[in-house]
């Protein structure tokens, strides 16, 4: 006889969750529901989130994948990214950005850590479109899947809000400043 947990494993594919995948993800509910439609799962043992506005999630998805080291799963839900970390990044990455004192560049990130739970896409496309728009923008595809801790989490942060406002640890040059072109200087 099959459990809920062979079950929830068994549906994986459609959205590029493999049966791997979906395994690690059932470890972290304890009630694993049907692969097509939306579980919620408990944050804090297998991994924790960092909950970001869509766009600026999108930012630190493409600073990890594009300058970094890559990431964990990351799905898409109710106009937010939600990139999946380390246990303990949740209670860690509030007092790294607040250290590193870039509050007023982040949006509000949202950490989900111990005690919490979040809502994650189906494994499967079931009979349509998932509610809230909900999908995998990348998928879990193994048991062990490498998750960013908090210092990665804050430097995707960090360097997708520099390039989003082109931060520079420059000051402004002044208006009426001269310049000299010292380039043919002997």
């Amino acid at each position: 006889m099959s459990s809920a947990r062979d079950d929830f494993a068994r549906t994986a594919g459609v959205t590029g969750v493999t049966p791997d995948g979906a395994e690690w993800l059932a470890g972290a509910g304890a009630y694993p529901r049907s692969g097509s439609a939306t579980a919620v799962l408990s944050c804090g043992h297998a991994f924790d989130v960092v909950s970001a506005p869509a766009i600026f999630g999108r930012r630190m998805l493409d600073r990890l994948w594009h300058d970094g080291p890559g990431s964990g799963p990351v799905a898409a839900f109710r106009g937010r990214v939600l990139l999946f970390t380390a246990p303990g990044t949740a209670q860690r990455l509030p007092s790294l950005l607040a250290w590193e004192e870039w509050g007023w560049a982040i949006p509000p990130l949202l950490c989900h850590g111990r005690g919490d739970a979040v809502t994650v896409p189906a494994l499967t496309n079931g009979d349509g479109p998932a509610p809230g728009g909900a999908r995998w923008l990348v998928a879990p595809d193994s048991r062990n899947p490498w998750l960013p801790g908090p210092e990665v989490a804050v430097w995707a942060a960090v360097r997708a809000a520099r390039a989003a406002v082109r931060i520079s640890i420059f000051p402004p040059a002044e208006q009426d400043a001269k310049v000299y072109d010292v380039s043919r200087r002997r």
